[in-house]
């Protein structure tokens, strides 16, 4: 009865299309489910992130878990997360893709997952880090650490996604320092963001990371853009 009171005066909504959700839905209806584009990229080890970082970072793995597009069902998910204070989106997505990544073996040796920093002013500003959770329950399903400290954003920047290409590459300064170096070294490290776009911030953080000795680097976003 409480929950039902509850449910009529705040009701919960679906993160993609806004429609009500039933007693055993999670932050998604069923439908929405259904119409999540997945990539299957981890089954692929030529897949479009590996491609779009090819001749810039050395990985040894990479994937996405959905395609996102504008106006599409992945850009409500991902907006809702980012700007509505929504975190259990990327709880939820972490564990679609950790489910996936934990019966390979290719992703059965990381020790560290580490997303990617906001900038202090930009933490301060929202309250959170959207890739947080996404990259804990990452950490959580494959059995290792969660590290919110070995990689500090130094410089403010604005949000990168639909920036034009050249402009997102032309910027030669990194962006990124690394802090606690002895805890990584010789560590096998997945760096996790929300969306992959051009690469530009995943090779900034990445060839950062591969400054530290004896590290093997892998990467998993929640999105990557058509």
């Amino acid at each position: 009865m409480i929950k039902n009171l509850l449910n009529l005066f705040f009701p919960q909504l679906c993160n993609a299309c806004g429609n009500n959700l039933s007693d055993n839905e999670l932050q998604i209806c069923t439908f929405c489910r259904h119409q999540l584009p997945l990539t299957n990229f981890h089954d692929d080890k030529d897949n479009a992130v590996h491609k779009i970082l090819y001749g810039r970072v050395k990985l040894e793995n990479a994937t996405a878990l959905l395609h996102f597009s504008k106006k599409g069902i992945v850009q409500q998910l991902m907006h809702n997360l980012k700007y509505r204070g929504h975190e259990a989106i990327g709880e939820l997505l972490g564990e679609w893709l950790g489910n996936e990544l934990k019966s390979l073996k290719s992703y059965n040796d990381i020790d560290v997952v580490i997303p990617v920093p906001l900038h202090k002013t930009k933490l301060r500003t929202r309250g959170y880090n959207q890739v947080d959770k996404f990259a804990k329950t990452l950490a959580f399903a494959l059995n290792a650490d969660f590290n919110t400290l070995g990689l500090i954003k130094t410089t403010n920047t604005k949000a990168q996604v639909f920036k034009d290409r050249l402009k997102r590459n032309s910027n030669t300064h990194s962006n990124f320092e690394i802090a606690n170096v002895n805890t990584l070294v010789n560590k096998h490290i997945l760096l996790v963001d929300d969306i992959i776009t051009t690469g530009a911030t995943i090779e900034d953080c990445a060839n950062k990371l591969l400054e530290i000795e004896g590290i093997k680097l892998s990467l998993a976003t929640m999105a990557i853009t058509d």
